[in-house]
């Protein structure tokens, strides 16, 4: 089965993409392309589906890096590959040409980041935490770090859990409330004490503050099984684990 990828024409002509879970080796409720490590996925499955996508990148397995991601604001530079031992991170930049930066998400946001004057390009996870911390601002600094420049920074939100799927309970809310009252503006009202979060409408918010232009692909995790992989639908189907997405870019 052929990879599917999406792409944003903000990042072209870079090669890139936001991969679905189609094209892939696994199967039950791995089924296509996991790209996940830290599943219980087998891990010589994995090893494949993630050199179909290094493949499809046009470099060699070891040059498709990725850092170990703990919801953090942390960024990597990175100049070559990074071996077995990954640090800990969520974000990454490269001026090196031919290193393919790779996020995995299976919910929360992957963004894509591109200067494609300065040659510099940028990959972050942003779930809720990150993306509060400010993960994707850290991303645009360790570019500007590099040599880019904040004002033709490019950057795409991949797919994402959308609002309507993402239902989170009153501390939730009072969390982001303590930061800046005016995040109140991404939550809307829910079932009893419940809200739902806009997480990709808060990414957007967060890079466009930050001086960059953004945009969002608009396809939803939770909401469509069948090209994409959900940590929220796993739980609600009381599934045993979940496939993690990718989504990469290279110089």
């Amino acid at each position: 089965m052929t990879l599917e990828i999406i792409t944003s024409d903000s990042l072209s002509p870079l090669r890139h993409g936001f991969f679905t879970r189609r094209g892939g080796a696994s199967s039950g409720v791995f089924a296509g392309l996991n790209c996940g490590a830290g599943s219980s996925d087998q891990s010589e499955i994995v090893a494949i589906n993630r050199a179909r996508v290094a493949d499809a990148m046009d470099v060699p397995d070891e040059q498709l890096v990725g850092v170990h991601q703990v919801h953090s604001a942390k960024v990597e530079v990175v100049d070559g590959p990074l071996g077995f031992a990954k640090p800990q991170a969520d974000a990454m930049v490269t001026k090196t040409p031919g290193i393919a930066l790779g996020v995995l998400t299976a919910d929360c946001q992957p963004v894509l980041f591109a200067d494609h004057d300065a040659g510099v390009v940028g990959a972050a996870h942003a779930g809720w935490r990150g993306a509060l911390d400010g993960v994707l601002e850290a991303t645009i600094d360790a570019m500007i770090a590099l040599g880019a420049t904040r004002d033709t920074i490019k950057a795409a939100i991949g797919p994402s859990i959308s609002q309507r799927a993402y239902e989170v309970g009153p501390e939730f809310l009072d969390t982001f409330l303590a930061e800046d009252p005016q995040y109140a503006r991404f939550f809307v009202n829910g079932v009893e004490d419940k809200f739902h979060f806009d997480l990709p409408g808060f990414g957007l918010y967060k890079l466009r503050s930050a001086g960059v232009d953004a945009e969002w692909t608009r396809h939803c995790t939770y909401s469509d099984a069948d090209r994409f992989y959900s940590y929220r639908r796993t739980t609600h189907a009381r599934e045993a684990d979940y496939g993690r997405l990718i989504s990469v870019i290279r110089l």
